[in-house]
């Protein structure tokens, strides 16, 4: 499996599903680019990621382990199915999912940052950003010269 520079490109969106999770895709290419010391801005393990790990209960570093080994996105996923500690049904999957994709900042704080940094970006007149898959997307676009 190759390496992602997101040094030159962003990762997946956080809305890309593997195994029926969202999220996921982006971490993997996070924590491919890391290994390769080619992550740029991104963090692997971020607090996004962790609710992933949250749901799953699996360990970012065991995860971290099996995708040095080289493993591509079909055996990492048959890797955290069959080591998850959490084993969630489909239904269980696709719920937790869709929650994520349209979770927005609940708090005076997260809105203000949110704001704050959609301005900040340039799109001030963007009133269709309210999620924050919609702002990562936002953000990974902008982040490499889109207007």
């Amino acid at each position: 499996m190759t390496h992602p520079d997101l040094t030159q490109r962003p990762p997946r969106s956080a809305r890309v599903r593997l195994g029926g999770f969202v999220i996921l895709p982006r971490i993997l290419d996070k924590c491919r680019a890391t290994l390769a010391g080619k992550n740029g801005d991104y963090n692997y393990a971020c607090p996004l990621d962790q609710r992933f790990f949250a749901f799953t209960r699996i360990d970012p570093e065991a995860l971290k382990t099996e995708v040095a080994k080289g493993l591509g996105d079909a055996a990492v996923l048959a890797w955290i199915q069959a080591n998850a500690p959490h084993q969630p049904a489909d239904h269980e999957i696709e719920s937790w999912s869709r929650f994520r994709e349209n979770s927005a900042p609940g708090d005076n704080g997260s809105r203000s940052y949110i704001s704050g940094a959609i301005e900040e970006a340039g799109g001030a007149e963007r009133e269709d950003l309210a999620t924050w898959f919609e702002w990562l997307d936002y953000d990974d676009y902008v982040s490499f010269g889109g207007v």
